[in-house]
C-alpha cells in the first residue's frame, strides 16, 4: 500500500454504523434525543446539587463531577455524528480526530476514577461513619477529582503523542462513529508495536486498578452492613450504596461486552455499535438511575421543576 506521511493527511472518513443511507434520518433522530436527554438530565444533576444546600456533601459533589464528565465525553463523539450525518460528509480533519481520541481517553479514564472514589466515599461513610466528614473534607474532595483529572490526562498524552508519529495509507477510512485510538492504529502503514503496547497497557491500568478500588471497597462495605443487627438498618445501608452499583455495573458491564464483541467478532459494524453501548448509553442513563433511586435528589429535581419547597 501506498504510503503517506502523516503531515501531508489533511482529513480521516468516518463510515459511521451504518452505509445504509435509508437508516441514516432513524439514527440521526435516535442520537439527537440521546444527546439531548444526556445533556438535560445531567444538567438537572448539576443545577439540583448546587441550588439545594442539603445536597452539599462529598457524595453529591462527585456525583455532579460525574454529570459533568458525562456531558463533556457525550459532547466528544456525538455532535460530530449528527453533522457528518446531516451533512452528508463522513470527513473528519486530521486535528480534530487525533483531538477526539485524546479526549475520548480523557473523559472515560476520568470515568473509571470518579467511580473508584465515589466507591472510596460510600465506603468511608458506611465503615467509618464518625470519621466521615474528617476524611472526606471539602478540600481531600476537590483533591481527589482534580488528581482523577491529572492522572487521566496523564494517561491521554503518551497515546496522543505516539499518534501524531505515525504514517498512514491511501485507506483512511474509520468503520467507526468517531476516532477511536484502536481504529487509528489500524489505519497505519508504520510499526505500530509501541503503540498497541501501551494502548492494551493503558487500557488495563485503567481498567483494573480503579475496579479493583471499587471491588475492595464494596467487599469492605459488605462486611461491614452485614454486622448491623437490625434489618432495617441493613436496608438503609444497601439502599444508600444501590445507585451507585448499578452505575458501576452499567459501565464495566458494557465496556466488558464492548471488549468481547471486539475480541470475538470481526464485524466493525458490530463493534461499533458496541461501542455505543459503552461510549453513549451510560452517560444518558446515570441521571435517571441516581434521581429514581434516591430520595433526596428526587425531592431536589422537583423543587428545581416545579418550584415547590422540598420537603428535605
Amino acid at each position: 500500500m501506498e504510503l503517506t506521511n502523516q503531515t501531508t493527511v489533511s482529513e480521516f472518513l468516518l463510515l459511521g454504523l451504518t452505509d445504509n443511507p435509508e437508516l441514516q434520518p432513524l439514527i440521526f433522530s435516535l442520537f439527537l434525543v440521546i444527546y439531548l436527554v444526556t445533556h438535560l438530565g445531567n444538567l438537572l444533576i448539576i443545577l439540583a446539587v448546587s441550588s439545594d444546600s442539603h445536597l452539599h456533601t462529598p457524595m453529591y459533589f462527585f456525583l455532579s463531577s460525574l454529570s459533568f464528565n458525562d456531558i463533556c465525553a457525550s459532547t466528544t463523539t456525538i455532535p460530530k455524528m449528527l453533522v457528518n450525518i446531516q451533512t452528508q460528509d463522513q470527513s473528519i480533519s486530521y486535528t480534530g480526530c487525533l483531538s477526539q481520541v485524546s479526549f475520548v481517553l480523557i473523559f472515560g479514564g476520568l470515568e473509571n476514577c470518579l467511580l473508584a472514589v465515589m466507591a472510596y466515599d460510600l465506603y468511608v461513610a458506611i465503615c467509618h461513619p464518625l470519621r466521615y466528614m474528617v476524611i472526606m473534607n471539602p478540600r481531600r474532595c476537590v483533591l481527589l477529582a482534580l488528581l482523577s483529572l491529572l492522572i487521566t490526562t496523564v494517561n491521554a498524552l503518551p497515546h496522543s503523542l505516539m499518534a501524531l508519529q505515525l504514517s498512514f495509507c491511501r485507506d483512511l477510512e474509520i468503520p467507526h462513529f468517531f476516532c477511536e485510538l484502536a481504529q487509528v492504529i489500524k489505519l497505519s502503514c508504520s510499526d505500530t508495536l509501541i503503540n498497541s503496547l501501551l494502548m492494551h497497557l493503558g487500557t488495563s491500568l485503567f481498567a483494573g486498578i480503579p475496579l479493583s478500588g471499587i471491588v475492595f471497597s464494596y467487599t469492605q462495605i459488605v462486611s461491614s452492613i452485614l454486622r448491623i443487627p437490625s434489618v432495617g438498618g441493613r436496608y438503609k445501608a444497601f439502599s444508600t450504596c444501590g445507585s451507585h452499583f448499578l452505575v458501576v455495573s452499567l459501565f464495566y458491564g458494557t465496556g466488558l461486552s464492548m471488549y468481547l464483541s471486539s475480541a470475538v467478532n470481526d464485524s466493525s459494524i458490530k463493534n461499533a455499535v458496541a461501542s455505543v453501548m459503552y461510549i453513549v448509553i451510560p452517560q444518558m442513563l446515570n441521571p435517571f438511575i441516581y434521581s429514581l433511586r434516591n430520595k433526596e435528589m428526587k425531592e431536589s429535581l422537583t423543587h428545581l421543576i416545579t418550584g415547590k419547597p422540598s420537603l428535605l
